[in-house]
């Protein structure tokens, strides 16, 4: 079935780059229109001459031109599209999205819209990180729009950091995937564990790990982008729960190994990507402990284990369930991950060094290796913690 793609180009060095990108859209054996529509800014970088050529159709430019194919130009536009396409986004269109803005004729199509928004981030590295942009950027994303994060290396304005427009390819990609979802976990059950665990010390204090739960965020996402029903079980993050899970929210180890036994018996499949503590407080204090004025004191703290969550249910681990599992080594990784495979009776086991640059803990990306029962080891390149998500569950798929 055709569908219609609206590429928005606003100002950015990097609107070069979407010629590429409609004239893959325009050849791909999937029949997709393309509508381009540019801002007055996007046409100082590259000519609407050169998208009306590509597309194939009219370019989009002024909203106060006539149409004699949309009666009312904007909302025309915007009830024929299947998805629209912000790329390259620009800091000061991304802003007049997450406030509702529409003083031109591309923000009056983001407004008119109804059907699923990609934004494709690219900017100088200083001007992404600000914290405005970063909370426009959370805003829309609450909101449920798309976004792809920007990649690094040099800038056309000669610094050297996050801000470039992602490869054409990738973008190619990740529009077909919004284009034509994959329902391939529909009708199935999907646990996952996230965040970090917190052990308490006294009421004010406790002990954790550095875990931020991107990982265990992004398979939540991945899964139910995918049709299943997953019931998110998360630790202490700062991250805001994908749209459509069900998330249970707890604090130490042993309350996320009972929740996680509660939900295990009507799942098919299950994740463990939290960042689990090994070690509680054996005696937690009743009031906050203080500290002398004046002297000099130490505190000794008795630690004893927590439970083995992934083991407790690899125990109680039902015929057909899959059961996936992570280990973050910092040293001897693929041996020490072959034996938590066996040891916790998963199905696969998700191994990353977390000494490596760009993998670990407080990062977008990650560097991961997939082993599986069977002794098959599929190392993955460096990618972004989404496309991790979606190599894991693509493993799965497989092994159902």
């Amino acid at each position: 079935m055709p569908r219609t793609v609206g590429i928005g180009i606003t100002g950015s060095i990097a609107a070069y780059k979407i010629a590429d990108l409609v004239s893959k859209l325009k050849k791909d054996e999937q029949d997709i229109d393309v509508i381009v529509i540019m801002t007055e800014a996007a046409t100082r970088f590259i000519t609407p001459m050169t998208m009306q050529t590509l597309s194939g159709r009219e370019v989009l430019t002024d909203m106060w031109a006539p149409s004699s194919q949309w009666k009312v130009q904007h909302i025309g536009v915007a009830e024929q599209l299947d998805l629209l396409v912000i790329a390259p986004a620009t800091a000061n269109f991304i802003a007049k999205m997450a406030h509702g803005l529409a003083d031109d004729l591309l923000s009056t199509i983001v407004l008119a819209n109804t059907a699923p928004v990609l934004v494709v981030p690219a900017m100088n590295t200083n001007m992404y990180r600000n914290a405005m942009v970063q909370e426009n950027i959370k805003k829309l994303m609450n909101s449920g729009v798309h976004f792809m994060e920007p990649e690094s290396g040099l800038l056309a304005c000669g610094v050297t950091g996050e801000g470039r427009l992602p490869e054409v390819d990738l973008i190619y990609e990740k529009i077909k995937c919004l284009l034509y979802p994959r329902t391939d976990l529909m009708g199935k059950r999907v646990l996952v564990n996230a965040g970090t665990t917190c052990e308490n010390i006294d009421p004010v204090r406790f002990i954790t790990n550095r875990g931020t739960g991107k990982m265990g965020y992004a398979l939540a996402e991945e899964a139910a982008a995918r049709g299943a029903d997953v019931i998110l079980v998360s630790g202490r993050t700062h991250l805001e729960p994908p749209r459509g899970v069900k998330l249970v929210s707890v604090w130490g180890a042993e309350e996320m190994c009972e929740i996680m036994m509660q939900y295990q018996p009507a799942c098919d499949i299950i994740i463990g990507a939290a960042a689990v503590g090994d070690f509680t407080v054996a005696r937690a204090a009743e009031q906050k402990i203080k500290k002398l004025e004046g002297k000099k004191q130490s505190l000794v703290l008795e630690l004893v284990s927590t439970p083995d969550i992934l083991k407790t249910l690899g125990g109680k681990k039902q015929p057909g369930q899959i059961m996936v599992g992570f280990a973050a080594e910092t040293e001897d990784v693929l041996e020490n991950a072959r034996k938590k495979l066996i040891a916790k009776n998963l199905d696969f086991i998700v191994a990353n060094d977390i000494t490596m640059d760009g993998a670990g803990f407080a990062v977008d990306t990650n560097i991961v290796t997939l082993i599986d029962r069977h002794g098959e080891v599929t190392p993955l390149p460096k990618m972004s913690k989404r496309d991790v998500a979606a190599a894991i569950i693509d493993k799965v798929i497989a092994m159902m």
